[in-house]
């Protein structure tokens, strides 16, 4: 941990001790004490939190996954699918940065209570406390839900352990050989933190009319006026307890899955009271978005480009920031719309997607035709995924991934798809990166889409109370299915859906039905990790030539069984107290 150390020693330095330590004193040179009477200040620990929000950038892990290849030979994914991945190479890591921000976080958390946050105003200096602490205990507890995703694990003495929990700050003076607690006690203490910032914050950020509106804890202390100045609608996208309630239910999904959870009925059916507590507060499956399987898309643009005032389209929850851009397009595009081709699809990912009817292609129902694969299936397909003749781009170019056509044929160009597929999904295709007219549009990254959330109940409610049971809930797992696969345009009445009965074939049908909304989203590499399904499926591809469709292997999957389990950074290890997780 040498350059987590030299970090937090630097910390020190910056505010406890400069001014000792350092002759002549620097005059812009601050210490902690500073930050009781600068608020800006104070809040600058805060914002550090919410800057080391990941995913910044979309991370296309589904390449390490049997969803996808990049045509990229340095990519980080596929050199970690491809038997790269160590302790010491680890593109999933989360140690640093979500360490890094909880520290930050702590030392907030330790100091809160001394700082001045209002002069002015009728008991704005409480409010802003509640609300400061509030969101730093909602992010403490969603790094620490990062970090249990990415290095919780079971150690070669046969204990299911987390990370360190760490509730305090850091200093030189600290023992920094801390063992790693349990993962039971790092999801307890979750949902601690997450309790905390629930009962400190409000629903939305939004602004207030009357006295009337003002909550019950501050009736009678506080003006509207100073209500909404602290809890205001200038504040949105900020931590709330409506995001805090999906933190939860993510929270809850992870802990009791197949990795790391017991199957224990209750458990199930707390992860989906958990996605309840969110969904029901838009209406439950008849508040499920219209657009919500095409969120991103050229088609929502008025959507997009309105979102920059801080209000979420109906899909999203919560999301990053909003900006024009067209990176996404020039990484992703074909090579004949001047882009780089970089995620392709795999012809496993083509393959779950069901016939338009319904059912799976290898159902005898389906109607699927093999020299004709890309006719009559689940509109998804068409929506995420560019096959062979698919029409993308500005202008509405034909795409022609078959051998011998164009440079966006099969391996034409270093460019080219290795597997006969682009990804089409997250794009916007009036974005144009042609250099002779290039253009940018409006982008933002979804940090919990509604869809998830439904998604998760789903699961949870199957494995708690079957298909049909709905808890003290009003809706079933059939019943998101049904909502979401009509909303996707499979063809009503659903009847391959309504042949299900037990809660292993629901079971299947939603983990296939998770596997294509998220698509592209990052979702695929975590999620075959905690159900502990086949990691080690080859990505195949199609060659097509003329008529003919040779599905063919285009990249194995090297992990072996303790890979379930992400490693603790090598140097991690070194410290004295800190284990391994087994295998690594």
């Amino acid at each position: 941990m040498k350059r987590e150390l030299i970090y937090i020693l630097a910390m020190v330095l910056v505010f406890t001790g400069c001014k000792k330590i350092l002759s002549p004193a620097d005059e812009n040179n601050r210490g902690l004490s500073d930050i009781y009477g600068n608020a800006a200040f104070a809040e600058g620990l805060l914002l550090n939190g919410y800057t080391r929000l990941p995913p910044a950038n979309w991370s296309f892990n589904d390449v390490a996954t049997d969803d996808a290849v990049s045509n990229d030979p340095t990519n980080n994914y596929r050199l970690m699918a491809t038997g790269q991945w160590s302790s010491i190479n680890n593109p999933m890591e989360q140690w640093t940065g979500g360490f890094a921000a909880i520290q930050y976080l702590n030392l907030l958390l330790s100091q809160a209570d001394k700082v001045t946050w209002a002069t002015t105003g009728q008991y704005t200096n409480v409010m802003f406390n509640d609300r400061i602490k509030g969101e730093a205990f909602g992010l403490r507890g969603l790094f620490m839900f990062y970090l249990l995703q990415a290095h919780a694990g079971w150690t070669a003495d046969g204990k299911l352990m987390g990370v360190p929990i760490l509730t305090a700050p850091l200093d030189g003076k600290s023992d920094f050989k801390i063992p790693r607690n349990t993962f039971d006690e790092c999801v307890q203490q979750i949902y601690k933190d997450l309790d905390s910032a629930e009962s400190r914050l409000p629903l939305d950020f939004e602004n207030i009319a009357v006295n009337s509106d003002i909550p019950g804890k501050y009736a009678g202390k506080t003006t509207v006026a100073d209500y909404n100045r602290v809890f205001g609608a200038y504040n949105r996208q900020r931590m709330t307890s409506r995001i805090v309630k999906g933190i939860r239910a993510k929270v809850s999904l992870l802990a009791t899955s197949p990795a790391f959870g017991q199957g224990a009925a209750a458990a199930w059916a707390k992860a989906a009271d958990d996605a309840a507590a969110s969904l029901d507060l838009i209406g439950g499956v008849s508040g499920m978005a219209n657009n919500g399987g095409y969120w991103y898309a050229s088609k929502n643009s008025g959507e997009i480009n309105g979102v920059s005032s801080g209000v979420n389209p109906r899909e999203i929850l919560w999301r990053g920031n909003v900006g024009d851009g067209n990176n996404l397009e020039k990484d992703n595009y074909p090579p004949t719309l001047f882009g780089n081709g970089r995620v392709n699809p795999a012809q496993n990912l083509v393959d779950a997607f069901p016939m338009a009817n319904g059912y799976p292609i290898g159902d005898p129902a389906s109607g699927y035709d093999a020299n004709n694969p890309y006719g009559n299936r689940d509109p998804r397909l068409a929506l995420y995924i560019v096959v062979n003749g698919s029409k993308m781009g500005p202008a509405g170019a034909t795409i022609y991934t078959q051998v011998g056509t164009s440079n966006d044929g099969l391996n034409t160009i270093s460019t080219s798809t290795r597997t006969s597929y682009y990804m089409r999904k997250l794009l916007r295709e009036d974005v144009n990166v042609n250099p002779a007219g290039t253009n940018t549009q409006r982008h933002y990254i979804p940090y919990i889409r509604y869809t998830e959330l439904f998604l998760a109940y789903a699961e949870a409610a199957n494995e708690a109370w079957g298909p049909d049971g709905t808890g003290a809930h009003t809706y079933s797992a059939r019943n998101v299915i049904a909502a979401i696969r009509k909303r996707a345009g499979i063809t009503q009445p659903d009847n391959y859906l309504a042949s299900l009965s037990t809660k292993e074939d629901m079971r299947a049908l939603i983990h296939n039905e998770r596997r294509l909304e998220l698509c592209f989203e990052g979702f695929r590499f975590w999620d075959l990790r905690r159900w502990k399904e086949n990691l080690t499926q080859p990505a195949s591809g199609v060659t097509i030539t003329g008529n003919s469709y040779t599905v063919n292997p285009v990249e194995n999957r090297q992990y072996a069984d303790y890979m379930y389990y992400g490693p603790l950074p090598y140097n991690e290890v070194l410290k004295e107290n800190l284990l391994q997780n087994k295998g690594w």
